[in-house]
């Protein structure tokens, strides 16, 4: 999981991608922001889609997708046609992820309207129900109160039989409740095992109430991520991720001062810290890697602690 708004730059995604590819992970995602979440403007942004379609076009293997687009930058329909280009492109490798959009600061300096809760998660309900309905077989019309669609059998439709769609969420009550109904995975953000576990607990519930059976419902959860092969590659990363954060240069107390959702520490450290996620109910980590040029660190992932985990 790249956080492509924080000067990711072309070059920096075409070395990421044949690293993934290289090492053997299976999916790449990407942040969907224009603005540095950090609050520094000088850091730039490529477009989420638009970089997941160039890649698409240059790797083989590898699924791509967004963790997560924020509905308030795309009509529905531009999100969908988008999502549909890039299936065809890397012949059904994207995993398309959607949720309501959060960053005032970025809203504002790009002009994109940001509005209250009730009302954006009234937005996002529609958007979901439109993407979906776009990517199935048939004509379809939809009169909501903030989109219309009028005898619509958009084409092409996805290579995939179902385009995977990741609703991202903190777990609210409304948030479950439109995952049950809309989405084939459901994500969260910086979740530790008893969260986890509760969090599980309630989308299971929310799935039965709505008749859905909870196992075709994944958790997800994307947190921090520094791992190394020894404990010197560990404390070398985190001094470097504070340094580029604006913190100091001191790796101990940065790793002593992280929440205690991320995985840190050596691959059988984080194997640990994966299984009790694992046994709490989450399905996969996205592994959020800001050290983007690191990418010693992501050939790590993919050559010594995904074949670990395959085994839990």
């Amino acid at each position: 999981m790249i956080e492509g708004q924080e000067d990711v730059t072309w070059d920096d995604w075409v070395a990421i991608a044949a690293a993934c590819e290289r090492s053997g992970i299976g999916t790449l995602f990407r942040s969907d922001h224009y603005f540095s979440v950090e609050d520094r403007p000088e850091r730039g942004s490529l477009d989420a889609w638009a970089t997941l379609a160039a890649l698409a076009a240059l790797t083989e293997k590898l699924r791509l997708g967004t963790m997560v687009s924020p509905a308030t930058f795309r009509h529905p329909s531009v999100f969908a046609k988008s999502a549909v280009s890039v299936d065809q492109i890397s012949g059904g490798r994207v995993e398309a992820g959607l949720g309501a959009g959060w960053w005032q600061r970025e809203h504002d300096a790009y002009g994109f309207d940001l509005s209250e809760l009730g009302a954006r998660m009234d937005a996002f309900e529609e958007q979901l129900e439109i993407v979906t309905r776009q990517w199935q077989e048939g004509a379809f019309s939809f009169e909501g109160e903030h989109f219309r669609i009028d005898d619509l059998d958009a084409q092409p439709k996805p290579v995939q039989a179902r385009m995977p769609l990741i609703v991202g969420g903190r777990g609210g009550p409304r948030s479950l409740r439109i995952a049950a109904r809309w989405a084939s995975e459901y994500n969260t953000v910086m979740r530790g095992p008893e969260e986890v576990a509760d969090l599980r607990g309630r989308l299971d519930a929310e799935c039965e109430k709505q008749g859905r059976d909870p196992a075709t419902l994944p958790l997800s959860v994307m947190t921090g991520w520094i791992v190394g092969g020894t404990r010197e590659e560990v404390v070398d990363r985190a001094a470097r991720l504070a340094r580029w954060q604006g913190t100091g240069e001191d790796g101990e107390r940065f790793l002593a001062e992280r929440p205690d959702a991320w995985i840190t520490g050596t691959v059988a450290e984080a194997v640990e810290q994966l299984r009790a996620l694992h046994e709490a109910g989450c399905h996969r980590v996205m592994a959020q890697h800001l050290l983007h040029r690191d990418i010693e660190a992501i050939e790590l992932i993919g050559r010594e602690v995904a074949p670990l985990t395959e085994r839990l």
